[in-house]
């Protein structure tokens, strides 16, 4: 007999099956704990769920096939392995090497002081110099960094946030010493503060001048540099905060409905920065979870600007995105066991359709990547790109009942979430509340617990576990002290032969621009250009805007 309904099928032939052999004795819920359905069917759609409306064709509005009617058959997307560490020179060696590899577009990782606007030189600095990314202080560094690359012909992404626009400005200045056009730059700065006083916690600014300063370099990229990604909205540190993936998804779209607020408040127009805005996900070890959080992202994107925001330009509702895989997820007990869980984490996000990808390396929990060790994590994408077959056909998991009910639910409970934000005036209103961030505390607290009772797995963390002394010995990459050393006294030669003058008067230009409301960008951009340091532009800025410090919430 064939059962007729789902309910059918349960009272009969799954009730059999129970009865010879129960089920395993566990909860079965995704990584963010939300319950799976043990089979799902059509009828776990609901009787008024609609192809053309949920789904439609790829390339094609709400896009939650994919941004573009070819996929992967026409262009593979970007393969970037963040890269920074040292002095301007290591990190340069490192670029040329990874592009040697096969890597089709650089992915900067700036050091501690770089991201927090202070000088290798300053106390504060001491220790941090190289450490976790590469130094920048001046347009010296950052001339260095880019030596022999030819920047109209690669696309680079840079992780950078409260000094985003000193950083983009080194850029353009390098660029214009290359002789490439502005208009010829293709990128991404990451400029996302909301994500900041929510996750990441690295600000100078408060909320208001920050999205100041977040505008400002829109309404200049827009003009001057219009291939440039000048946000990358960033749900992956949020994610790595402890976040849920609905809470990943529902905060970072509400971060991207803000600064599409803020722009229209300033008179932009919608159709001339929308399309430029991108996106940043984490790709967790939950392979279906994760696929879905992307095709629902895009359908929330397209349906808001569409509707709400009322952009007109197809371009404007494209929620394009770069993946980066779970760091939070890796663990330093059994190493190697990494390039699994990022293997699983790289397919997911290929399968939920990114543009761009960056794989982590199976020793990042122990130290900045290894020339081995982001060799393994660039082939990782390779051996799916070019082996695999999932690059021949578009969506090939659109269509699957148990896809298409989980992207249903991601969407719901996330668009609950951004309803609520909204009720709370807007996404920096709940921020300076602390409701994200506790949301995410109180979500990062639960998983925890469920990890020490033994409820979520982590192989060779809470199972599976070896002695230590058989544990893989990785080598680690050490950064020496003498970074520190060379980066200081390069910054002193560069202060040395530098036109004071000339650095003094741009400064107090940026400063009278912040007090006046002007345009601060095309002044940083001059003060990169007499080589200013980062810290005296982000100082000449702090006098005028002060900072924030960020209340307790329990």
């Amino acid at each position: 007999m064939r059962s007729k309904s789902k309910r059918e099928w349960e009272e009969t032939t799954l009730r059999q099956a129970l009865e010879r052999a129960p089920e395993r004795p566990v909860r079965f819920t995704t990584v963010s704990d939300l319950e799976v359905p043990r089979l799902a069917t059509p009828e776990d759609l609901g009787p008024d769920w609609d192809y053309h409306e949920k789904l439609g064709y790829p390339g094609e509005f709400p896009y939650t096939r994919g941004l573009h009617a070819t996929m992967y058959r026409g262009r593979l997307w970007t393969m970037r392995m963040f890269a920074g560490f040292g002095t301007a020179e290591d990190t340069n060696r490192r670029f040329k090497y990874l592009l040697e590899q096969g890597q089709t577009g650089l992915s900067t990782a700036f050091d501690l002081p770089t991201l927090m606007g202070k000088d290798s030189d300053d106390p504060m600095s001491e220790g941090e110099v190289g450490k976790e990314g590469v130094a920048i202080d001046t347009l010296a560094d950052m001339e260095i960094l880019f030596d022999g690359i030819p920047l109209g012909e690669v696309s680079t992404s840079m992780t950078i946030n409260c000094t985003a626009p000193i950083l983009l400005a080194m850029y353009l200045a390098v660029a214009e010493k290359q002789g490439v056009p502005f208009d010829r730059l293709r990128g991404t700065v990451q400029n996302d503060i909301l994500k900041e006083y929510i996750a990441q916690k690295e600000w100078i600014y408060p909320p208001g001048p920050s999205i100041r300063l977040i505008v400002d370099l829109v309404e200049y990229c827009t003009e001057h540099v219009p291939k440039w990604n000048t946000i990358s909205i960033s749900g992956y540190h949020i994610r790595e905060a402890g976040s849920t993936a609905v809470q990943e998804l529902a905060f970072t779209l509400a971060d991207g409905f803000g600064y599409v607020e803020a722009c229209l408040e300033r008179g932009l127009d919608v159709d001339a920065f929308a399309p430029r805005f991108s996106f940043f996900w984490n790709s967790h070890n939950d392979f279906f979870e994760e696929i879905a959080k992307f095709r629902a992202a895009r359908r929330i994107w397209a349906t808001r600007m569409k509707e709400k925001y009322g952009a007109k330009d197809p371009r404007s509702w494209m929620c394009r995105f770069h993946t980066q895989t779970a760091g939070c997820s890796l663990t330093a007990q059994q190493p190697l066991v990494n390039i699994v869980r990022v293997t699983i984490q790289a397919l997911a996000a290929v399968l939920g359709g990114t543009q761009s990808l960056h794989t982590d390396s199976f020793d990042e929990t122990l130290c900045l990547p290894t020339e081995e060790a982001v060799r393994v994590a660039l082939r990782t994408q390779q051996v799916i790109a070019e082996e695999s077959g999932v690059t021949n056909t578009i969506d090939p998991l659109g269509g699957s009942y148990f896809v298409e009910h989980l992207t249903d639910k991601m969407e719901r409970l996330a668009l609950e979430y951004i309803d609520r934000i909204e009720e709370m005036g807007g996404i920096v209103a709940a921020i300076e509340k602390g409701y994200p961030q506790k949301e995410i505390a109180d979500a990062a607290f639960r998983y925890q617990q469920q990890v020490d009772h033994g409820e979520k797995t982590i192989v060779g963390v809470n199972k599976y576990r070896i002695p230590p002394e058989e544990d893989t010995r990785v080598e680690i990459l050490r950064i020496p002290h003498t970074v520190e050393e060379k980066q200081k006294a390069r910054l002193a030669e560069v202060r040395a032969r530098r036109d004071e003058k000339a650095v003094r008067e741009a400064l107090e230009r940026l400063e009278r621009a912040c007090r006046d409301g002007e345009n601060t960008f095309p002044h940083i951009l001059e003060a990169v250009r007499r080589y200013a340091t980062v810290g005296e532009i982000s100082e000449t800025m702090k006098a005028v805007f002060g900072t924030w410090e960020e209340s307790s919430v329990l």
